[in-house]
């Protein structure tokens, strides 16, 4: 099976919410809810109930560790439509219902290139609702100088610091723990250098 799958909407199975605690049985509760996005992080627990409702809209999920028995491995992202999606036992996930309020295109008159592509970023899928992108920063190396064109879910795989760059030389370093995730709005021209360590995300961008 590849990393990267479309699953259709016979997706028929039950979510258990990260933190919640073995032979209990809780609501999950989104860890960002906007006009575009709904985004939970979830975990399979032992015993474990939810009460969380079958995904009324297309959705993205971003596999962060791996199932001892199931098909993904951490990194893994799958498309799917409107249902209800299955974890499998040691299974964590990222999980971003894309609602549905598409936004106009803005134009780039920033005179810098577009966010993406970029140098050893790989493009995961996409379709007509997202494009979703792997991306590792490499030490020493700053991404260039770039504008967003899009809202973007960036689900940062590993403890990362980034150094961010605006046009100005104004510069500020971003703390980012591992599976954290983060709502960035479009309209914004940065460039982005490892303050140290190393780092890597799977970014969604939203059309």
């Amino acid at each position: 099976m590849s990393r990267f799958a479309l699953f259709g909407p016979a997706v028929n199975m039950a979510l258990c919410l990260a933190g919640c605690l073995a032979g209990t049985s809780q609501a999950a509760q989104p860890i960002i809810d906007n006009e575009r996005v709904t985004v939970w992080d979830l975990a399979w627990r032992q015993g474990a109930a939810t009460a969380l409702p079958a995904h009324t809209h297309d959705f993205v999920t971003v596999y962060l560790a791996a199932g001892a028995n199931g098909p993904h491995k951490k990194g893994d992202v799958v498309y799917a439509h409107a249902g209800v999606s299955k974890l499998e036992p040691g299974e964590r996930t990222v999980v971003i219902e894309l609602k549905d309020h598409p936004v106009a295109p803005i134009p780039n008159t920033s005179g810098y290139p577009p966010a993406f592509p970029r140098p050893h970023v790989k493009k995961v899928l996409e379709n007509g609702k997202v494009i979703v992108w792997s991306y590792a920063w490499h030490p020493g190396e700053p991404t260039p100088m770039h504008f967003h064109d899009k809202d973007v879910v960036v689900v940062y795989m590993e403890d990362t610091a980034l150094r961010s760059t605006t046009p100005d030389g104004k510069s500020v370093v971003n703390e980012y723990s591992a599976f954290q995730t983060k709502f960035n709005r479009r309209d914004r021209v940065h460039s982005e250098l490892l303050a140290r360590g190393t780092g890597s995300a799977i970014m969604t961008e939203l059309k």
